[in-house]
């Protein structure tokens, strides 16, 4: 079949959240003299763990632990680490080359509505989608299939008709798991040597232009549609 739209993950790979994600952490770490181990840090699904890092932290600092400080300190440090952070790598060439190509770009991720929506407002971009889809819509997170389905019945598509790029190896087994063919871009704490589920690797979006991507997949570069109406956003 013809590729007709690329489903994009969000966090790490569209903006990488995952390096502001830790440094925030770090930081309110070392405000109470301790140093957090990125090892243990990240989860293997695309739930989020956020109460999970409070309680990891409390327990690290004792009695004394204030919740409500620790908390409007960690987010006003996250805030400022975003206010410099853009598109990964390549990641901006890659939409205007889909949208050239008259393809469909969408998001499926794991996180919420008002994180996704609000990022990627940030940087001028919510407009370049054409569906979205979040985990607060379905009933279980990545690796599970769910919100790639739910993007997919959005679109209108068949798997066969979509391609998955991703930033996780559970983000690359959700794909696989709803049907598509993946193309992985790895975050920078992301385990190389776990992307089995992905028919593709690339260490940035700028290895490649998206047709090459998509070509080295499916053997077959997507058609420009000569009617831009076709897949207008």
């Amino acid at each position: 079949m013809q590729t007709e739209a690329i489903v994009f993950d969000f966090d790490g790979l569209l903006m990488d959240t995952e390096t502001t994600l830790l440094e925030c952490w770090q930081y309110e770490w070392r405000q109470h003299g301790l140093e957090l181990d990125p090892d243990t840090f990240f989860a293997d699904h695309g739930g989020d763990i956020t109460a999970e890092h409070y309680r990891r932290l409390a327990a690290a600092v004792g009695p004394g632990f204030d919740y409500k400080t620790s908390h409007t300190r960690r987010l006003a440090h996250r805030e400022e680490l975003h206010s410099r952070l853009g598109l990964r790598d390549g990641i901006d060439a890659w939409l205007t080359q889909a949208r050239d190509a008259g393809l469909r770009c969408a998001v499926a991720s794991s996180s919420t509505e008002e994180w996704v929506t609000s990022m990627l407002a940030r940087v001028d971009r919510l407009d370049t989608f054409a569906v979205l889809a979040f985990g607060d819509e379905v009933p279980a997170p990545k690796p599970a299939p769910d919100v790639y389905m739910l993007a997919l019945d959005r679109l209108g598509l068949d798997p066969a008709q979509a391609i998955a790029v991703e930033d996780t190896p559970h983000g690359a087994a959700a794909a696989q798991a709803a049907g598509l063919s993946c193309i992985a871009i790895p975050n920078p704490f992301a385990d190389l040597t776990h992307f089995t589920a992905a028919d593709l690797v690339l260490t940035t979006a700028a290895e490649l232009p998206l047709q090459d991507a998509i070509k080295a997949l499916t053997g077959t570069a997507p058609q420009h549609s000569p009617d831009p109406s076709i897949h207008k956003y």
